[in-house]
């Protein structure tokens, strides 16, 4: 192997240095520079998007703050409407109750005083069949015969006297 031959140790050693020498300065005056310049934008780059987002971060904080405003003040505004329908819905809903009493109160004084026509009209009624069937059974079992007016006479009477 020619790498272990003493006689060319020397031949190999200088070639090294020129190589190293060329390869150092090739990396120093091209290749260093273009990533120095490189890490220097990266650099640059993540200063301005930390400065950036600082900058953000802070308006989103003033934009989250009047969200939150607002926020509440619609809130206190829907609240406040809510308890002036409510109002109106409870005040509306007794209006339409005092409405349906009267309503309901005349209603049910006319079904009573209906009713009272009817019991008079039946008690009427009753009153000339009782005295209809007074006069028959004063027929049949005395065979006497009563006048239908004095007959009608004596059962409204005797209905009278009842308490």
């Amino acid at each position: 192997m020619p790498q272990l031959d003493v006689a060319s140790y020397l031949p190999q050693l200088v070639w090294l240095a020129i190589t190293f020498v060329i390869l150092y300065l090739l990396m120093a005056r091209l290749a260093l520079p273009r990533i120095a310049d490189v890490l220097a934008e990266r650099s640059k780059r993540r200063e301005d998007n930390l400065a950036r987002a600082e900058q953000l971060q802070g308006e989103a904080e003033a934009a989250a703050a009047a969200y939150d405003l607002v926020l509440g003040e619609a809130r206190d505004a829907a609240h406040a409407r809510l308890a002036q329908s409510s109002e109106a819905a409870k005040a509306g809903a007794e209006d339409a109750l005092h409405a349906l009493d009267q309503r309901l109160g005349g209603e049910i004084e006319a079904a009573e005083a209906a009713i009272a026509e009817a019991r008079d009209a039946a008690l009427a009624e009753a009153a000339t069949m009782a005295a209809e069937a007074a006069r028959l059974a004063t027929a049949k079992i005395a065979g006497l015969t009563v006048d239908a007016a004095a007959a009608e006479a004596a059962a409204l009477a005797a209905r009278k006297a009842q308490p």
